[in-house]
C-alpha cells in the first residue's frame, strides 16, 4: 500500500517527536549526573589522596609529595601499577562531567575499560583516596565510596535488578577478591569483606564478612 504524503509527513513528524523526547531525556540525566557531581572531591585533591594511598599500600608510602613529586609518582603509577591509569581516567571523566565537557567521559570511561576492565558508573561518587591493587572491577548505580578503600579484583560494588540505588561503602572498608556488594546496603567503616563474599545486608562498622550471604562479626581490636 502506498503512503500518501500527508501520511509520510505525519510518520515524520512521530519520529521527530520521539528523537526531541530521546533528547530531553539525555540531557535531563545528564544535567543530573553534572549535579550530583558536585559532591565529587576536586580532580587534584583526589589524585593527591589516590597516589599517597597507592603508595602506601604498596610499600611506597613517602609522607608529604611536594607538586613535582606528585606529577611524577602520578605518571610512574600510572605507567607501573594494574589499575592506577584505570582510575585516574575515571578522576578525569567526572571532572569533566562536573564541567558539562562532552565526548570526554565516555572516552575516559573506555579507555578505563580497555586498559584494566575497571567500569564505573556515571552517578558513582568515590572520596580521595581509593586503591585498586589490580583491574577487573565493577562499581555502579547510584553509590558512594569512601576514602582509604581498597577493592581488589573481580569484584562488583553494583545493583539489584529493578533498582538504580547501590551501596554506600564506609571510610577504610577492604573488599575481597571475587566479593559482591549488591543493593542498597550501608557496608560500615572498617569492615572486611572477604574472598567471594556476597553482600546483601547492611554491614556494622568494624565488621568482618564472609559467606555467601554474608554474616558478619566484629573485628577484635
Amino acid at each position: 500500500m502506498t503512503s500518501t504524503p500527508q501520511a509520510l509527513l505525519e510518520r515524520g513528524r512521530r519520529q521527530a517527536g520521539t528523537i526531541r523526547a530521546i533528547y530531553q531525556r539525555g540531557k535531563q540525566r545528564r544535567a543530573w549526573v553534572r549535579e550530583r557531581h558536585t559532591q565529587s572531591p576536586p580532580l587534584r585533591a583526589a589524585v593527591a589522596s589516590d597516589v599517597a594511598v597507592t603508595l602506601k599500600y604498596r610499600g611506597e608510602g613517602r609522607g608529604h609529595l611536594s607538586r613535582t613529586e606528585l606529577v611524577v609518582e602520578t605518571v610512574r603509577l600510572a605507567w607501573v601499577s594494574d589499575a592506577f591509569f584505570a582510575q585516574l581516567l575515571y578522576r578525569g571523566r567526572v571532572a569533566a562531567l562536573r564541567r558539562g565537557v562532552p565526548v570526554v567521559p565516555r572516552l575516559c570511561h573506555l579507555g578505563s575499560m580497555a586498559v584494566s576492565q575497571v567500569c564505573i558508573g556515571d552517578p558513582v561518587l568515590i572520596e580521595p583516596g581509593l586503591y585498586l591493587p589490580h583491574g577487573q572491577v565493577v562499581i555502579d548505580g547510584i553509590t558512594q565510596v569512601g576514602s582509604d578503600v581498597i577493592v581488589f579484583p573481580w569484584t562488583t560494588i553494583g545493583l539489584r535488578g529493578g533498582q538504580y540505588t547501590g551501596p554506600t561503602v564506609g571510610d577504610g572498608v577492604h573488599v575481597g577478591t571475587g566479593a559482591k556488594v549488591v543493593g542498597p546496603v550501608t557496608v560500615g567503616r572498617g569492615s572486611r569483606l572477604g574472598a567471594n563474599t556476597v553482600v546483601v545486608h547492611d554491614v556494622p562498622a568494624q565488621s568482618t564478612v564472609v559467606g555467601v550471604p554474608g554474616h558478619s562479626r566484629a573485628i577484635r581490636t
